[in-house]
């Protein structure tokens, strides 16, 4: 693979770099802004380069903000701008709204094969009648913990809030007194990004609190589940969870959890390959599990994963929806699930024998998924990001201890009251 880049003309995405990924042997060039995250990446990199020598077009992949919040904000530009620097696009599962007028509709190009992937992602991913984007991978929040050490204290795997709570905090003590005193007992996504809104939804719904927006419209976090959710979270910084979770997102927990420095995790599923890799320092000590109920809920794990889209400015929609049909193909989602264990948008694939034996928990995720929680993009259509931000910052406040449950449910509420007033 060349190090080699083109000239780079759009002002927004000057400092980013390209990597070209085959010898040119055609004048079209492609660029894919795919994974920001390392082995993400890579396993980007690879599904494109085989794309590129089979087809025989030249691909770039463009350097992207690992912050979904940044992320989206690069794309509103460059596509508000009518800019035709990026081709195809990896896009959140709560972005095809958003982004609907600035992408191209997939439908005609693939006729009944949208018919392989899961209904729930191809109706999320429909807007007006258009199909404006393809499933990639689809993922839910899980819970990690080490194996070995609940073992060792004779503790069984959590399955409410209270029981990971208490743990926790016992595995945590028992380990600090014996020398371990790096070792914290819970790590998740704290910082005030789109990820919280994932964390907190979770806490509130298997607490019984609802949805921050239900699907009528109606602003329904104002409720003493959801505060009482929030205020559990909060008790977690400095106590099980270190006091820089707060500014946490995915790989910074996992950094943590990977090096042997906590006892549990929340994250998504493309952990569990890094954790098993030749060179983790917790190979064969990690278990997964669905994410803990509340007092009077049931488990929740908020929706996720991503999808694959073509920009109505590309100048080469033809070979860019081959690319996405490439990626988001039977194929290359199997050799994902086996190599990164990312999620298939195909449910034949929940059935492989290859993938089951490389990712064995996939064998119950169908239930996972069948019961995850969806954050409210589609009932706020282009508002959501506002109303995410609204949440995820007003969730932070609680959990640094500016405000109470109470305090910030009521506060997030009236926020997002007054971005509906605006229209959504």
């Amino acid at each position: 693979m060349s190090a080699m880049g083109r000239p780079w003309v759009g002002r927004a995405l000057l400092a980013t770099g390209l990597m070209m990924l085959a010898p040119s042997v055609q004048a079209e060039t492609l660029r894919i802004a795919c994974s920001a995250l390392g082995e993400q990446r890579t396993l980007c990199e690879d599904g494109v380069r085989a794309w590129a020598e089979q087809s025989g077009h030249d691909v770039e992949l463009v350097a992207i903000p690992n912050s979904a919040t940044e992320r989206l904000g690069l794309y509103q530009q460059l596509l508000s701008a009518g800019a035709d620097d990026i081709d195809v696009l990896q896009i959140d599962v709560v972005w095809p709204g958003l982004l609907a007028e600035h992408l191209v509709d997939l439908g005609p190009a693939l006729g009944d094969a949208a018919g392989d992937h899961l209904p729930v992602l191809i109706e999320n991913n429909t807007v007006d009648g258009r199909l404006v984007a393809l499933p990639w991978f689809i993922d839910a929040g899980l819970l990690y913990y080490r194996a070995d050490l609940l073992e060792k204290h004779g503790r069984a795997v959590p399955a409410t809030w209270a029981a990971l709570t208490d743990t926790a905090a016992a595995i945590q003590a028992a380990e600090r007194a014996d020398g371990a005193g790096d070792l914290w007992g819970y790590v998740w996504q704290g910082r005030a990004y789109e990820g919280l809104t994932c964390n907190a939804l979770e806490w509130v719904a298997s607490h019984g609190g609802g949805t921050l927006v239900a699907p009528d419209g109606a602003i329904t976090l104002e409720t003493p589940a959801a505060a009482a959710a929030l205020d559990r979270a909060a008790g977690w910084v400095g106590t099980i969870s270190p006091p820089g979770v707060l500014n946490h997102a995915e790989e910074d927990a996992r950094g943590l959890f990977q090096s042997g420095r906590a006892v549990f995790m929340r994250n998504w599923p493309y952990a569990w390959a890094l954790a098993q890799s030749d060179d983790s320092p917790v190979r064969g000590k990690v278990g997964v599990a669905p994410l803990p109920a509340g007092p009077d809920g049931a488990p929740a794990a908020t929706l996720g994963g991503a999808q694959l889209a073509v920009s109505k400015h590309s100048a080469h929609v033809e070979a860019a929806v081959d690319l996405v049909r490439h990626l988001t193909g039977a194929a290359e989602q199997k050799r994902r699930a086996i190599v990164g264990s990312f999620n298939p948008s195909r449910p034949a694939l929940y059935a492989d024998p290859e993938v089951l034996e490389a990712v064995p928990f996939l064998a119950d995720m169908r239930a996972v998924l069948d019961a995850a929680v969806a954050r409210p993009s589609t009932v706020t259509g282009a508002r959501y990001n506002q109303v995410s931000t609204a949440f995820f910052n007003g969730v932070h406040g609680v959990l640094s201890g500016q405000s109470d449950g109470a305090a910030g449910v009521a506060a997030i509420a009236a926020r997002v009251q007054r971005i509906k007033r605006g229209g959504w």
